[in-house]
């Protein structure tokens, strides 16, 4: 499928926030995708797998997470340094303003003419922020790729109450997890489990890929698996169009 690609400006109450869109080429009107990245925002990497769900018939939208501090504009490296800045750019903002952001991309996305619905999914961090953008009752669905501190609620500048609001989540939600990933370890995974499961959320697709590691779907450097990429995006396409 042909695709077009926009460097877009998304308005919200603390300014801009930069995004990229990928969408089908040539008209028409498809589910919309906000794809929310790791802590080294608009990579080529993040925007690789933008283009490989949008080729799948979806209008993906790629907001930056710090879009209003100095990473704006800002594709971080994969080494130590990135990762610091990254680190620095959560913790320097609170989960008051992951939420208001995730609310304007919303707006600015289900106000296209080519986006029929709204679906959610990210990583790592974009994990936990996909899942709390599940609170909103206009998304459908929502994929989380091995979301970091849903269970501690560690994501930002302050203790994030993600886990506790899980019943406020309507739609549909698929996580999915390595088997080898250190941030996400065993006990981390059952703790988050058994807390969707006291919620109320019996029905959520669960995946735990053996072998995966951390970031295991970023196709830079030694952690990425070719095979288990291919594998959960094909099992998030199949869910985001129900099955």
């Amino acid at each position: 499928m042909k695709l077009r690609e926009d460097e877009v400006r998304v308005g919200s109450a603390a300014g801009e926030i930069r995004a990229v869109v990928v969408a089908p080429a040539g008209g028409g009107s498809f589910p919309g995708v906000v794809l929310y990245t790791d802590i080294f925002q608009l990579t080529e990497s993040t925007l690789r797998s933008a283009r490989r769900l949008a080729s799948e018939g979806f209008v993906v939208c790629v907001p930056e997470i710090y879009p209003h501090s100095e990473l704006a504009g800002v594709a971080l490296e994969f080494d130590d340094a990135g990762k610091a800045r990254g680190l620095a750019g959560a913790a320097a903002t609170s989960a008051a303003q992951f939420d208001a952001d995730r609310v304007a991309v919303l707006d600015f996305l289900q106000r296209r003419d080519d986006v029929s619905s709204l679906l959610v999914t990210g990583f790592c961090i974009g994990g936990h922020l996909a899942f709390r953008a599940a609170f909103d009752e206009r998304v459908a669905a929502t994929v989380c790729f091995y979301p970091t501190g849903l269970h501690n609620g560690q994501l930002g500048a302050d203790v994030a109450d993600s886990l506790s609001r899980a019943g406020e989540i309507r739609g549909r939600l698929m996580v999915v997890f390595g088997s080898r990933d250190p941030h996400v370890p065993p006990a981390a995974r059952l703790e988050t489990v058994s807390s969707l499961y006291a919620s109320g959320l019996t029905d959520v697709e669960l995946h735990v890929y053996q072998g995966g590691e951390h970031a295991f779907m970023r196709d830079v450097g030694a952690r990425h698996d070719p095979v288990l990429t291919d594998l959960a995006l094909a099992e998030a396409v199949s869910f985001f169009r129900g099955r």
